[in-house]
């Protein structure tokens, strides 16, 4: 067995000699989109663990130094970046602001976690989606994560994770969601490569899919229409619609030190939708 493909634990690092400093700090983990919904309870849950946070916003600065704040009540180191996670050509420039921050607030090189959670929703028919909007969901679904994730790759410790975030909707077809779903198909297909190319360095790659969830996303219909909300409960086999901290919960489980031989995998968040 080629040893870069040998299971990496920290009791193999102690007995080899190996254990350094640094991977006995706190970890830090960079949310896009942890100014609110899944990634701002993603960012609380993870500093509970004892994770540090640099979460990203796009335009709600006041929400995300908001939950900076939080994470510095918790006893966390936090910081928040501006991104545009549609708009490629800022990636380089965001990534040395994340090396710049990272030297200043933690005098390190490199953080453990990418979580990339930011996203927009979009309902429409097949029939009526436009080129405009298709676009744009390519932009921050697909190509924002692929190159995004490309730029931070040297600032990724090695034996970090990566956790993308998709939809139920891949497995479960429902009208008007055929575009954003086919985004997210092609996210699940790059995490299984990531994995596979990033697996010398010990990173895993997997990708949580949640299911129908109590936010503002999508302009809150879960959350506000009730007509809906009982609809999606009655599908449910828990018998009610997900919350963000049903999310950020598992999402934290699966960055967790007891997860680290899960690689390359779609873990469903759903309560049990559509069986």
């Amino acid at each position: 067995m080629n040893a870069v493909n040998k299971p990496y634990t920290e009791q193999a690092k102690k007995q080899s000699g190996a254990i350094t400093k640094s991977s006995t700090e706190a970890k830090i983990a960079l949310i896009t989109g942890g100014s609110r919904g899944l990634g701002k309870s993603a960012a609380i849950k993870l500093a509970q663990q004892g994770v540090d946070i640099i979460l990203t916003y796009q335009s709600k600065q006041a929400d995300a130094l908001d939950v900076v704040a939080q994470m510095k009540a918790m006893g966390r180191n936090a910081a928040a970046l501006q991104l545009d996670v549609g708009n490629a050509s800022t990636f380089a420039a965001f990534a040395s602001q994340v090396s710049q921050i990272l030297e200043r607030q933690w005098q390190r090189q490199q953080f453990d976690f990418l979580l990339n959670n930011a996203g927009v929703g979009s309902h429409a028919a097949i029939a009526e989606t436009t080129e405009a909007q298709f676009d744009n969901l390519v932009n921050i679904h697909f190509k924002g994560v692929f190159f995004l994730t490309q730029h931070l790759l040297p600032l990724i410790a090695d034996h970090g994770r990566i956790l993308n975030v998709s939809t139920g909707l891949t497995r479960f077809a429902l009208p008007g969601y055929a575009a954003y779903a086919s985004m997210k198909g092609a996210i699940e297909v790059l995490t299984k490569y990531l994995a596979k190319e990033l697996g010398p360095r010990g990173i895993t790659v997997n990708v949580i899919a949640p299911g129908a969830i109590e936010t503002d996303f999508g302009g809150g219909a879960v959350r506000d229409n009730a007509q809906l909300n009982s609809f999606v409960a009655s599908q449910t086999a828990l018998g009610r619609v997900g919350l963000p901290d049903d999310i950020g919960g598992a999402i934290a489980a699966i960055l967790s030190e007891n997860s680290g031989w899960i690689n390359a995998q779609r873990i469903e968040a759903s309560g049990g939708m559509f069986l």
